[in-house]
């Protein structure tokens, strides 16, 4: 996190719609705007590369927005390399965005990053990222310097690769890997729910399994029982998979909502304030309002979503919404303020959409794939987005599917 200065620790960003503040949020905007003038634009990638400006460290992401920039305007990855002779944070974000440099064919990028495996102090897990992303080739030649070097960092391996080709045992610090539960149906996920024996891990997995696949309303009984062992939080993936079921779990949720166990009533509460009547929409428009004018950052994309299940009939919220889209600086909830835009009034998205091509991140990437409008521009990118070797596969099949339409289109 970048701060205006030690003393006061208070973010300051640039204006939303200057260059600087659009990369520093991760825009797409910023990304097309940089194009069109590179010399302009390198100091400004640099900066937003060596600082961060995630709003969120958990949930923000930059690192294949900034590899971008760096391959599109065909600026020298030099300063990158030099970074990670830098503290443990700019270490770790140039070394994000050199990995995908090299696996977009940059060879200073990936001879920077073998000269710190055998020289620099993170280099164990900088050696997990790079057997996760590049070919074996590129890496299992560096054997014998983590032989050599291993037991002597602090950042302990916790990947089987590379460590099992090479022969390198860590005791206590891995797990063996779990099956994956993808292949079970819905009924046998809900049976391992339901049995006492099942360890806490499993559950969560078919939790984790269910969140993935149309509702299943079998889970709604279990619910109360899918605790942890304390009972003091929910399962992981447990309100994903609730989420799944909607309106759904409505009736179930008003009896969670009084239990004596905190997280189940939380869990009831919030299930019941995300599928409110249209008697709620005056109150969370005006929420919205207040939670712009206190430039609350972090939030809003729940009041957004709760209002998008009205459609049209939170027409007050637009202009809100519009600017959350615009100004905010927490780039994971762009996604869900575009989301509320199209279900309440879509009408002039196509700007927002095609930007949304370029942005930072994944899911809003995802809704310009679906939804920019059938143009030369938006066409060229997508096709690139296809075969950008740094995207993420969700997004290149995405995109993959979207050019193949347009051809049958045009055929």
């Amino acid at each position: 996190m970048s701060y205006h200065d030690e003393t006061s620790r208070t973010l300051s960003y640039a204006s939303h719609d200057c260059l600087e503040g659009l990369l520093q949020r991760g825009r797409g905007l910023g990304a097309i705007r940089a194009h069109q003038d590179p010399h302009e634009a390198a100091a400004f990638v640099y900066d937003v590369i060596r600082r961060d400006w995630k709003w969120d460290d958990q949930t923000d992401t930059r690192y294949l927005y900034h590899a971008r920039l760096i391959r599109d305007l065909n600026l020298s990855p030099t300063p990158v390399v030099d970074q990670l002779a830098g503290d443990e944070e700019e270490w770790s974000r140039a070394a994000d965005v050199l990995v995908l440099l090299a696996v977009a064919g940059s060879d200073e990028a990936r001879e920077g990053l073998r000269t710190y495996v055998r020289e620099g102090e993170h280099w164990a897990r900088l050696l997990e990222a790079v057997a996760d992303r590049w070919p074996a080739e590129w890496w299992e030649d560096l054997g014998d310097v983590a032989r050599a070097r291993i037991g002597g960092e602090e950042d302990l391996p916790w990947s089987f690769e590379p460590w099992s080709r090479f022969g390198i045992e860590v005791p206590g610090r891995r797990f063996p890997p779990r099956p994956s539960l993808d292949g079970l149906s819905d009924e046998e996920l809900l049976l391992l729910l339901a049995a006492d024996a099942t360890e806490s891990g499993t559950k969560a997995d078919a939790l984790r399994a269910l969140a993935g696949r149309e509702p299943a309303e079998g889970l709604l009984p279990l619910v109360p029982s899918l605790g942890t062992g304390n009972d003091r939080r929910p399962l992981l993936f447990l309100r994903r998979a609730v989420d799944r079921l909607g309106a759904l779990a409505v009736p179930a949720a008003r009896g969670w909502a009084v239990d004596e166990r905190e997280w189940l009533a939380r869990l009831g509460t919030d299930i019941l304030a995300d599928h409110p009547g249209p008697e709620a929409i005056p109150g969370l428009v005006a929420e919205l309002v207040d939670q712009w004018e206190a430039r609350v950052w972090c939030g809003p994309d729940e009041t957004a979503k709760r209002l998008a299940r009205f459609g049209p009939e939170a027409a007050d919220a637009v202009p809100v919404l519009r600017a959350y889209w615009l100004h905010t600086p927490h780039s994971y909830e762009r996604a869900d303020y575009l989301r509320a835009l199209a279900a309440i009034d879509p009408t002039g998205l196509d700007d927002a959409y095609t930007e949304s091509l370029w942005d930072c991140e994944k899911r809003t990437r995802l809704l310009g794939i679906a939804s920019a409008p059938h143009r030369p521009q938006t066409v060229e990118r997508i096709a690139a987005l296809r075969d950008d070797p740094m995207e993420t596969p969700e997004v290149r099949a995405a995109a993959g599917e979207r050019v193949a339409q347009a051809a049958t289109t045009v055929t």
